[in-house]
Order: structure tokens, then sequence, then C-alpha cells
């Protein structure tokens, strides 16, 4: 029979041995991710950056680069093996483009595989359907909407319906004529939403994913020079909010079957505030309880909303400076404990921390720097 002491030694080292198992070995659950970012490519920028993004302390490092022009607004697949970039040009008159890459999970590289054009000029937003098989481009200075299909390899085909807004709005600078802005397929996949800045309407088409087709279902109108830039749904599919920006306003919608019915218009702008500014983006938390809406040139801030999850209807519950200048597209990663800031014209991403109870930001501290950042996207590894 062994002694105490021995006993003693023996627990000892056994639970020693069961603290380095644990320190040493995987959680479930705590995969880091890839952060993909596109670019303006008139500056010191060169296309699409990828860093590998550690979800622990909210710093990133570079992984991965390639060259491509004006990569303005990005979309992944389905899948995560695909990713689309707009080339916002006109290309003198022969329109902008879209471009597709393939993308390796094992390394995070992007390889080229085709581009085709996007039917207007200056394309500025695109998304991915449900299926994957089909993608959605709003063309800003044309005002016009396009489907391109997806084939099996990921690169794409040429356009297969397209549309031309027509009219224009009260500020001529800005609403001389359509501006597209942004194209939103809905959660059933059934609907695309498309802002139009400069005819303050949002269109509603119905979507055929079996052929791409497109046929408008519905028409709604803001308010005059407000100017609908992005559109995003809630996480329950009940409600959807469209920031507006020349108004800075932010509307709420219910949301059923393709129609929507506004319940609310609330301004993300700080009281008195009285300077130059222009609202960018729009992004709803993982858990659905804040909004969060970006405004650029004097303000540099994030508006954070807290939802009403009975109405949908917003009330402010802060303002928080980006620490940088013109924020573009933000977005929180995938585990919903950090929000990214895109600032364009001071070339850097703020990485803040995400207060889950009260919505509220904090700063890590971490930077990322990279020339004339305006979209954020993610993969998963």
């Amino acid at each position: 029979m062994k002694s105490w002491d021995e006993l003693s030694s023996i627990i000892m080292r056994l639970f020693t041995f069961i603290l380095l198992l644990l320190a040493t070995t995987p959680v479930i659950g705590q995969k880091n991710y890839y952060l993909l970012v596109g670019t303006y490519t008139r500056g010191k920028s060169e296309g699409i950056y990828v860093y590998n993004f550690n979800k622990k302390d909210g710093s990133a490092k570079i992984v991965d680069s390639v060259q491509t022009s004006n990569p303005s607004y990005l979309a992944v697949a389905p899948n995560q093996k695909f990713v689309y970039a707009v080339q916002e040009n006109a290309n003198n008159g022969k329109g902008g483009e879209v471009a597709a890459f393939a993308f390796t999970k094992e390394n995070g590289k992007l390889s080229f595989i085709n581009r085709q054009l996007s039917a207007g000029d200056h394309p500025c937003y695109v998304a991915i359907d449900k299926t994957g098989k089909w993608i959605a481009v709003a063309n800003y200075t044309s005002g016009t909407v396009a489907v391109l299909p997806v084939n099996s390899d990921g690169s794409l085909g040429k356009a297969v319906s397209s549309f031309q807004h027509t009219g224009h709005g009260i500020n001529l600078k800005r609403q001389e004529g359509p501006h597209a802005h942004s194209a939103v397929f809905s959660p059933d996949n059934k609907y695309l939403f498309v802002q139009d800045l400069g005819i303050d309407k949002i269109i509603v088409y119905a979507f055929n994913d079996k052929t791409g087709a497109l046929a408008q279902k519905d028409s709604i109108r803001l308010t005059d020079g407000s100017g609908p830039r992005h559109f995003t749904f809630h996480p329950n599919g009940k409600r959807a909010y469209v920031v507006q920006e020349l108004s800075g306003d932010i509307t709420a919608f219910n949301y059923q079957k393709g129609a929507l019915t506004q319940v609310q218009t609330i301004s993300a702008l700080p009281k008195n505030f009285n300077k130059f500014f222009t609202s960018a983006d729009i992004h709803v938390s993982n858990d659905g309880k804040f909004l969060y809406a970006s405004t650029r040139d004097s303000a540099n801030i994030l508006t954070i909303f807290r939802i009403d999850q009975k109405t949908g209807k917003l009330s402010i519950v802060g303002h928080q400076s980006v620490l940088g200048k013109t924020p573009r597209n933000f977005n929180f990663d995938p585990s919903g404990n950090y929000l990214l800031v895109a600032n364009q014209n001071s070339d850097n991403i703020v990485i803040f921390k995400v207060n889950r109870q009260t919505g509220l930001l904090t700063d890590t501290g971490n930077r990322i720097d990279v020339g004339s950042p305006v979209c954020i996207k993610w993969i998963e590894k």
C-alpha cells in the first residue's frame, strides 16, 4: 500500500499532465478566419489583400495579395471557394467589369480566373445568391443592375439579365441621373433589392434562381434628396434597414415576401451636427440586437442603435469615432466580438472590441495598414 506522500506525488503529476494537455489541445470553435480587404487602387493599394485574423486578440497578419483594378466591393461564394470583385471603372465607355478568383483555404491564396463586363459603368457593389450560381452587380454611374451566371469552375459568364433605371433627384450635383449603389438578395433568394441613390428609390426585382432572370416587382420611394445607398436584412428575416447617404437617415422596414413597409426613419447624425457629411454603410450585429451605420467626411463616426425586438424600431445608443478618415464599409468578424472599420482616406483598418450587452465599442489598439480600404469580407478556415 502506497504512503500518503507517494499518492500526493502521483496526484500532482496527474494534475500537471492534465493542465499541459488542455493547454496544447485545440479548443473546438476557436478557429481563426481569413479577412479579405477590397480597395481603391488609385493610391497606395494594388488590389485585394488577405489576412489571417486571430479572434482571440483581434490581430491580423498579411497572407496574400493580388493585383486588380479598383476592387471596391467583394462577394464570397457560399462554398467559400471563390471570390468576386467589382472593377470600379468605366474603361472609356466599354463599361466596368467583375473579376472572379479562386480561393485556397489551405494557404489563403487568391488566383485569378476570369472577368466579365458588368453591363454598366463603375460597378460599386456585387452580391452572390444563395445557390452560388448567380451574381448581381450594381453599376453606379450608369444606374444599371445586372445578373451574371457563375460556372461550375467559379468563372463568370456574360450577363443574362440587366435593367436600366431612369429619372433623377432634387440634388442635381449628386442626383442628375440614376445611380444604383447596392444590390441585395432576400433571405429566401426570391428577390433582389437595388438601392438607387440618384432617384431616391429602392427597386424590388423578382429573381429566378434557375435562369437568373429579373422582373421588376415594386418601387419604394424614399424622401426626396435622401440618396439610399446600402441595405441590410435583420438576422430574423422580418426586418430590413437602409442607410441614406445624402440625408444621413436610417429607414426601418417590416419585410414579408418581397414587400417592404416603412416603420421609422431616424437620423444617424449627432444632435445639432451641421457640417458636411455623407453616410456610407450599415450592418446589424450577429445577435440582431444592435444596428450600426457609418458616416464620413466631417463626421467620421459609427452610430450605434439598439433594435426593439418587438417592433424593429431603432434608438440611438451612442456615437463612436472611427479613429480615422472616411469610414466606408465596416463589418463584424464571424464571432461577432470584433468590428472592423475600413478608413479609406487614412489608409487603415481600425479594430474595435464589441460589448455584446451594450453594443458599445472599445479600441483594441490593433490596426491594419492598407491603402484605401473600402470593403471587408470574411472566410472561415
